[in-house]
């Protein structure tokens, strides 16, 4: 047998470079090359009969018109909220790739979908699962379901990491879904790597995705979470599943969000809501309520934003807190939303509003966990920001949402009568906005407020 050929393979962008560099040439990241042994035997191209077979036996170039559009009937898995994000449920031959930091809930999840699939409205009967556990015991694994109160006769637990041991299980059962937990102490022992490593998780992860395609039978596979918060392994893993679905929410919070980042069958704006009790996960219909928090006495810097997460509004609760740096180098601390972006607030207030707020320490955070990534939380920050430097109070319900220019602007948002709406039925008093024209609803026991400037915002409070 040959030597195995020594490449580099960026975990960033999943290019392979022959040589190993301090910085990708495709992507231009730092520090992302690890050695990556390329197989050096193709078991489908062993010979050249094979390779005549494979060429003669391959798919048929269609006409448009010719290819088949009727739709895939998908698999639910009993709980409305996972299903909501994957687009309505699994669908059969697809690859999923499940990710979120240690303890967050995804293990919990998969186990409690494992054990209601067969069971879920609308589902083909008797849909039977292989739940795949590399890093317990089927032991372990039995005794978490019992905590879940679980009971699934189609369910079958098999602790191996072995990954032809674990496709000959497939084979064998032929299962309608099949969930590893997790691909990272999976590993091929014709591979001279170790479990976990770039070689392993590339090749193991496209075997399993091979497999999916050709088989019909749906497989989720867990992933582990790096400290950046990004999928750990090569970025190839993600590029060649069919969904990416994430945990976010702190794992001190009871609350979950699972949002889809990437779905090849469906949208990837959509979120999924859970409450994590001792029964594992709950589903949150209705998170209204579930990120605002009734203060006893108005407190300065705390004001109401919405959100859109999907087709979903949030009204979220926004904090900020200034105080004099006392080491010389005023610090910038921020949860739930970019630093960048904080950055960005904080000098259109010392520019446009004359805040001196250069020689403070200013910290920032979305209560509850919750991760927003649209501007359209910038003004609610800005105006927590000046209300807490000011040390004046904000008035119980109030509500800002707009996006801030550099000219200290406040621009339009899109869904704008949708995010007053709910926030009007959770009961906000009053909403500062950008200016809506002729369009602007009228509300009941809520008083809406239009600015064009953040000057004309922080007057209003």
């Amino acid at each position: 047998m040959a030597k195995a050929r020594i490449q580099f393979l960026c975990n960033t962008c999943g290019s392979i470079h022959p040589k190993w560099m301090g910085k990708c040439t495709d992507c231009g990241t730092w520090d992302a090359l690890e050695e990556y042994k390329a197989p050096t035997v193709d078991k489908h191209h062993d010979n050249k009969s094979n390779a005549i077979a494979d060429f003669v036996n391959g798919a048929e170039a269609l006409r448009l018109d010719e290819i088949d559009t009727q739709s895939i009937a998908r698999l639910p898995t009993g709980i409305a909220e996972f299903d909501r994000i994957l687009g309505g449920g699994i669908v059969p031959g697809s690859a999923t790739l499940v990710g979120g930091e240690p303890g967050i809930g995804k293990s919990t999840l998969l186990l409690q979908i494992a054990g209601r699939i067969g069971m879920a409205p609308g589902a083909a009967p008797k849909v039977s699962v292989l739940y795949v556990t590399s890093e317990e015991s089927a032991r372990q694994t039995k005794l978490r379901a019992d905590r879940l109160s679980m009971k699934s006769a189609d369910l079958r637990i098999l602790a191996e990491t072995n990954l032809e041991r674990i496709i000959h299980q497939i084979q064998k059962h032929k299962p309608d879904v099949v969930i590893v937990d997790s691909i990272q102490m999976i590993y091929k022992p014709d591979l001279p790597a170790a479990p976990g490593s770039v070689t392993q998780l590339r090749d193991c992860c496209m075997q399993l995705v091979y497999l999916a395609k050709t088989t019909g039978v749906a497989i989720m596979v867990v992933g582990h979470v790096t400290k950046a918060g990004t999928l750990a392994g090569p970025k190839i893993i993600e590029h060649i599943v069919d969904t990416v679905v994430y945990f976010e929410g702190d794992r001190f919070h009871a609350h979950r969000i699972v949002r889809c980042v990437k779905n090849r069958f469906g949208s990837t704006h959509e979120v999924g809501v859970f409450e994590m009790t001792g029964d594992g996960l709950k589903e949150v219909a209705d998170p209204g309520m579930l990120f605002m928090h009734q203060h006893g006495q108005p407190t300065s810097g705390t004001l109401l934003t919405a959100a859109m997460q999907g087709s979903r509004v949030m009204v979220l609760e926004v904090q900020a807190l200034t105080a004099s740096s006392v080491i010389g180098a005023a610090k910038r601390k921020t949860s739930g939303v970019s630093n960048d972006r904080v950055s960005m607030i904080l000098a259109v207030l010392e520019k446009r509003c004359e805040l001196k707020l250069a020689a403070d320490d200013v910290f920032v955070n979305i209560a509850g966990g919750v991760k927003v990534v649209e501007p359209a939380v910038d003004l609610a920050i800005a105006l927590a920001i000046a209300s807490a430097h000011i040390n004046r109070p904000v008035a119980p319900g109030t509500l800002a949402l707009g996006e801030l220019g550099l000219g200290g602007e406040v621009r339009p948002l899109p869904h704008l009568d949708a995010r007053l709406k709910e926030a009007s039925r959770l009961g906000a008093s009053q909403a500062i906005v950008p200016p809506m024209g002729k369009n602007v609803p009228t509300l009941k026991g809520m008083a809406i407020h239009e600015v064009r400037r953040v000057n004309q915002a922080l007057a209003a409070l």
